[in-house]
């Protein structure tokens, strides 16, 4: 068993299922939607990007470009989340809501295009 390939694995897997938890629930309620869950899921992601790094073949580029779009559209939620919980004069709206969860809605579209990616490349050096 390869020990690298587990944290890899483990990595894409948990910045997946933290984001999946952080989207679920009805989209413009601001109490189904934890700010700590989008957080963790926002440094998870970041850490599987830089594990990401390290591997020099295609499958690995597309890994790392899948990662980048997770981890830039989590970052961009966050600080949309910030803005409206800080910045703006009224508190977490609906609308403001909704918009940090569709944004991090497209970064767990791009969390489950790498798990299907890890799963090719898996079950691929399998065949080998």
């Amino acid at each position: 068993m390869n020990l690298e390939k587990v944290v890899f694995g483990f990595f894409v897997l948990m910045a997946a299922t933290l984001n999946f938890g952080y989207v679920l629930g009805d989209i413009s309620d601001p109490d189904l939607h934890n700010v700590y869950e989008l957080y963790a899921a926002v440094v998870v992601n970041i850490i599987a990007t830089i594990l990401k790094f390290g591997d020099r073949t295609q499958i690995g580029a597309v890994h790392l470009a899948t990662s980048l779009v997770a981890s830039i559209q989590l970052i961009i939620a966050a600080l949309v989340w910030v803005w409206a919980n800080h910045v703006d004069p009224v508190e977490v709206t609906g609308a403001h809501m909704a918009s940090v969860v569709s944004i991090a809605a497209g970064a767990l579209l791009a969390n489950i295009v790498s798990i299907i990616l890890l799963v090719v490349e898996t079950v691929s050096y399998r065949r080998r």
